[in-house]
């Protein structure tokens, strides 16, 4: 209906291209415009001006042989002031720009190893987008943004390097729990250690004062009973805490029987004996 009154409607965010006898004569804005066909002008058609995107997929190799396929990921646009060159110096716009992404990414990737290829994707973005820029700007195109979104190394590769990855984790795993394991073994010994040193300090202390006790007794015993020697009250004293010590042990609801000699000699001989036996342990703690 448009035609008949010779009335044109362009859309928003494109532009239409007017030819006159199939000649270009103008680029046409978004909005109404007054086309008389009876004197030869037409639409040779239509562009848009929105940003497409284009997602290519490249197979190449890596400098250290192994096959990779690389995702990019391309957004372009029209520009409105070349919309002229953009609509009649390229007849596949698509093919154009995949063509020269082919090439940039199979004169890249096979300078790098397939570990810097993924370290690098930024740069090899870059370069597309670089490249693209400079060859899709003659006919009428902008690159808005290049993106590598995507490195697929052959599915062989990429089992051995999760395989690599997983044997280098196991690993620091392991030497983690080593280290763990010798922490707690040194800190159970030290701690040994301090209660076997604690404790013979305790025992030192004991007999020090077993020690004091019985010099004190000695001496007051003394000074009380004019005539006794230091070694009268000692054999007394030891003679008396091993007969409490013995009936201590009798005293006791788990012992049955114990056998102890009798008699004036045997007194003297225990005397002796408990005597000898505290200067030793005396001696020994020296």
């Amino acid at each position: 209906m448009g035609q008949m009154f010779c009335c044109l409607q362009v859309e928003q965010s494109s532009v239409a291209i007017k030819e006159t006898f199939g000649k270009f004569d103008d680029v046409l804005d978004p909005g109404c415009h007054f086309l008389p066909w009876v004197l030869g002008q037409q639409i040779a058609g239509y562009l848009s001006l929105r940003v497409q995107q284009l997602d290519v997929r490249c197979e190449t190799k890596t400098k250290d042989n192994v096959f990779v396929t690389v995702v990019a990921s391309i957004q372009y646009r029209a520009l409105a002031d070349k919309a002229a060159d953009a609509f009649y110096k390229l007849s596949n716009t698509r093919e154009q720009i995949q063509s020269y992404v082919f090439d940039v990414i199979r004169a890249s990737v096979p300078k790098l190893n397939i570990d810097d290829v993924f370290e690098q994707k930024n740069e090899i973005a870059k370069a597309v987008e670089g490249e693209l820029e400079k060859a899709m700007s003659m006919y009428g195109y902008e690159i808005v943004q290049t993106l590598i979104v995507d490195i697929e190394p052959d599915e062989h590769v990429k089992r051995a390097m999760n395989e690599i990855n997983a044997a280098a984790r196991l690993r620091v795993a392991a030497n983690e729990k080593a280290e763990a394991e010798k922490i707690i073994q040194i800190k159970k010994a030290e701690g040994d250690a301090e209660s076997k040193y604690l404790a013979g300090l305790g025992v030192a202390r004991q007999r020090q004062a077993i020690v004091d006790g019985l010099r004190d007794s000695v001496l007051a015993f003394s000074a009380n009973v004019p005539g006794t020697t230091a070694k009268d009250v000692l054999d007394m004293v030891l003679v008396t805490q091993y007969f409490d010590t013995m009936r201590e042990i009798g005293a006791s609801s788990k012992s049955s029987a114990v056998f102890i000699p009798h008699g004036p000699g045997a007194v003297k001989d225990i005397a002796a004996q408990v005597r000898d036996g505290l200067l030793q342990g005396s001696s020994s703690l020296i």
